[in-house]
């Protein structure tokens, strides 16, 4: 079996968890690349990684390294994704895979012709109860799915003195809080259900059209602990909210709300799955528990356990029922997952973890969504790419 050796691009606060969850499943991180030198050097000394790499491309023709892992911003990705690929390297890269679905369907092709396994990092799939959500609607516990309700709510970017790099489209993308955080509820819904978007119907709305931006920009979520400095007024042109109709393959009707300026709401991911027998509800800011709605009887309330659970979803849980397992261990599970593949050689003929071809069904959706909010109408899913 040829050695595993992981390199990390970017190190900020998804780098980190990435770094984190490799080594918890004793994958060997060899080195790192990112952009800040001093930074990285701080970071990699504290994290005793054993190289800092000078350039991404050094750290490309380096032939110990097997596996390239892109926790960069988004603008990065497409061409980083495609030069990994190009060197001979297995890639796992953050949401969005690329800024268009014309650069992800490129990344999707060309992973195929060279055999090598690709994930994109839809890593909240991985909370065991989600897989019990999936296997409750495969066997027709929920009866036939007909409405999904849900919603993805931040409050990080609440305040015009809140800054990232996301609320510049030149460096995040067309979309913002679709493409962050809306993109992840898209791919878990049609992950528990099995079905994909048809259609959509959107509404977005940026209720912050001036922001202070930070002479010196900070990491993510780092901004309520920085200390105040000097800004310049920034127009903004991404989306603060979307509200957005669903329209499924097998005629389920979904409405999901994105937001990343609702006060008190720090990571919350939540849905809402309605059948003809039953319904579920999850709630990520409780992780370890799954809501089963009934008509004839009482609810009940499945608290993760793996003595209790299907079989698929006691793979992904690590740990006895009572002791909560949360947003570092989807990592590990995900990551679990893509390197038994890794270790084959090649990608699975139906991989059982998200690839770039579930990172670009996110960029065609996303570009709909973009396109019904211009225009104020449906707008059709087409996958001819």
């Amino acid at each position: 079996m040829t050695e595993i050796n992981v390199g990390v691009v970017g190190i900020g606060f998804i780098g980190l968890a990435h770094i984190e969850a490799l080594r918890r499943l004793g994958i060997n991180v060899a080195g790192v690349v990112g952009s800040n030198s001093a930074e990285l050097e701080r970071k990699a000394a504290s994290l005793r990684l054993p190289r800092v790499y000078p350039s991404f491309t050094a750290l490309l023709e380096d032939p110990a390294i097997t596996v390239v892992h892109l926790a960069t911003p988004n603008y990065l990705h497409y061409e980083q994704a495609k030069a990994a690929l190009l060197a001979g390297k297995h890639v796992i890269c953050e949401k969005p895979l690329a800024l268009t679905s014309r650069e992800s369907a490129e990344l999707v092709r060309l992973a195929d012709e060279r055999g090598l396994v690709n994930a994109v990092n839809f890593s909240l799939r991985y909370y065991p109860v989600c897989h019990q959500a999936r296997a409750l609607v495969a066997a027709g516990s929920l009866g036939d799915v007909w409405m999904i309700k849900g919603s993805y709510l931040q409050d990080w970017l609440l305040l015009p003195t809140d800054w990232n790099w996301r609320l510049e489209p030149e460096y995040g993308g067309e979309l913002r809080a679709v493409a962050d955080i809306g993109s992840h509820w898209l791919d878990l819904m049609t992950f528990i259900t099995g079905q994909k978007v048809a259609a959509v119907m959107a509404d977005l709305q940026t209720f912050l059209a001036v922001r202070h931006k930070p002479v010196s920009a900070g990491e993510t979520f780092s901004g309520k602990t920085l200390p105040s400095s000097a800004t310049v007024e920034q127009p903004i042109q991404t989306e603060d909210y979307a509200g957005i109709l669903l329209r499924y393959a097998d005629g389920t009707r979904g409405v999901l709300s994105v937001s990343q300026v609702s006060a008190g709401r720090k990571n919350q991911l939540a849905f809402e799955i309605g059948g003809s027998r039953s319904a579920l509800a999850w709630n990520s800011e409780r992780p370890d528990e799954l809501w089963i709605g009934h008509r004839d009887r009482a609810n009940e309330l499945l608290l993760r356990d793996p003595a209790l659970l299907h079989d698929s979803a006691r793979a992904v849980t690590s740990y006895p029922g009572g002791h909560a397992e949360g947003f570092p261990d989807t990592f590990k599970q995900l990551y679990q997952a893509v390197y038994r593949a890794i270790e084959a050689g090649a990608p699975p003929a139906e991989p059982a973890y998200p690839t770039f071809a579930d990172g670009h069904e996110e960029l065609v959706l996303g570009e709909a969504i973009a396109r019904s909010a211009r225009e104020g109408c449906w707008i059709e899913i087409e996958r001819n790419s």
